[in-house]
C-alpha cells in the first residue's frame, strides 16, 4: 500500500517507521526541513525496546514531492488540520482515502469538508512517541492499539484493508463500529495526562508518582465521561482509574505526552480540541466541567507566558 503520513512528527513518524517495516511504500512529510534532511540522508533513528536503530525512509516537506496515494494518514497538530489537507490535495486520488488518527475531536468533520466525506475515516491510535532531534524519535508501538472505522459506522471493506495492513506492521488494529465512542475513549487517556504533564513539565515516571496528579486525573476524566454519557456517547471505559491507567500502558518511565512535547518547543498546543473539547460539550449540554476548565486555564497561562518571553528576548 502507498502511504504518506501527513505531520510526520514524533506519532507519524513512529507510526510511517513501522508500516515501512512492514512492507508498506511510505512518505513521511514534514515541514521543518532538518527533521526531512537528516530521515533522507541517515535514515529515520529509532530508539524502542532498549534498542537503537535507522531505518530508510522517504522523507518530503511538501506534498508536491509525493503525487497520488491510498492512504493518507493525518497526524498534524489539531489546530493545522484545515491548512494541511488544503496543501495536501496532491496527494488524494480517486481512490485514495483520508485517515485521522489525531488527538482530540472534530478534525474529521474539516478534513470532510475539504477532500469530501466519503473519503474520510476516523480512528484513535495509542501508539506512542517522542521526538528527540532532527530524525531521532523513540517509539512506543509495543501493545499500544489503534482503532479505525468509517463514520457511519459500518464496517467496510477499505477499513478492514487498512487494518491489515497496520497489523501486519505490528501495529495492532481493529476496526470500530463506534468510531465516536472510540474518539471518546482516547479523548479519555488525553484528558487524564496531557494537561498535567503539560503544567507540571513531568515525565510518566514522575507524573504517576504524585498521588495529588492522580486525583486530579481522575476528576478531569470523570467530568469528560459525565459529558460523554449525556451525549449519549458509547464508552468502553466504566471508571476513570481505567484511563489514568492505559495512558502509561507500555510506555517507558521518560516518556513526554504531546502537549509537554510542545510546550518544550515553545509550540501552541492542542488543548482546545483536548480538555477543551470537554468543557465545549460540558457547556452544550449543561454538564459542570470545572476541573477541566482550569487546566485549559493554566496551559493557556503557560502558552501566552512563553510568548511574552519570546517577545522580551527579542525586543
Amino acid at each position: 500500500m502507498n502511504i504518506c503520513i501527513l505531520g510526520a512528527g514524533a506519532l507519524g513518524c513512529a507510526i510511517g517507521a513501522a508500516l515501512t517495516e512492514g512492507g508498506s511504500d511510505v512518505w513521511l512529510i514534514n515541514r521543518d526541513a532538518r527533521h526531512v534532511e537528516a530521515m533522507n540522508r541517515h535514515g529515520l533513528r529509532i530508539e524502542r525496546a532498549g534498542r537503537d536503530t535507522y531505518l530508510p525512509v522517504k522523507a518530503a516537506r511538501s506534498a508536491d514531492e509525493v503525487g497520488v496515494v491510498d492512504l493518507v494518514v493525518v497526524l498534524v497538530k489539531s489546530f493545522s488540520t484545515r491548512e494541511a489537507i488544503e496543501g495536501a490535495k496532491s496527494l488524494v486520488g480517486d481512490n485514495t482515502v483520508v485517515l485521522s488518527l489525531q488527538n482530540g475531536l472534530g478534525h474529521e468533520d474539516i478534513l470532510a469538508e475539504v477532500v469530501g466525506r466519503e473519503r474520510v475515516l476516523a480512528g484513535k491510535t495509542y501508539v506512542g512517541g517522542v521526538l528527540l532531534g532532527p530524525g531521532h524519535i523513540v517509539s512506543g508501538i509495543e501493545g499500544k492499539e489503534t482503532l479505525i472505522g468509517e463514520l457511519d459506522g459500518s464496517l467496510s471493506h477499505r477499513a478492514q484493508g487498512i487494518a491489515e495492513v497496520f497489523n501486519r506492521a505490528g501495529l495492532r488494529t481493529t476496526v470500530s463500529a463506534n468510531i465516536m465512542g472510540t474518539m471518546w475513549d482516547k479523548l479519555l487517556i488525553n484528558v487524564a495526562t496531557g494537561a498535567l504533564s503539560g503544567i507540571t513539565r513531568l515525565v510518566y515516571g514522575e507524573l504517576y508518582a504524585i498521588p495529588q496528579i492522580r486525583e486530579t486525573a481522575l476528576a478531569a476524566v470523570a467530568e469528560a465521561m459525565a459529558v460523554a454519557r449525556a451525549a449519549g456517547i458509547r464508552l468502553s471505559f466504566t471508571h476513570p482509574e481505567q484511563a489514568w491507567t492505559l495512558a502509561a500502558e507500555g510506555l517507558p518511565a521518560a516518556f513526554k505526552t504531546s502537549m509537554l512535547q510542545s510546550l518544550e518547543k515553545g509550540s501552541p498546543t492542542e488543548i482546545d480540541f483536548i480538555n477543551g473539547s470537554v468543557v465545549r460539550w460540558g457547556q452544550r449540554l449543561d454538564v459542570p466541567t470545572p476541573v477541566n476548565a482550569a487546566l485549559v486555564a493554566c496551559i493557556k497561562g503557560i502558552e501566552r507566558a512563553q510568548i511574552l518571553s519570546r517577545k522580551e528576548h527579542t525586543a
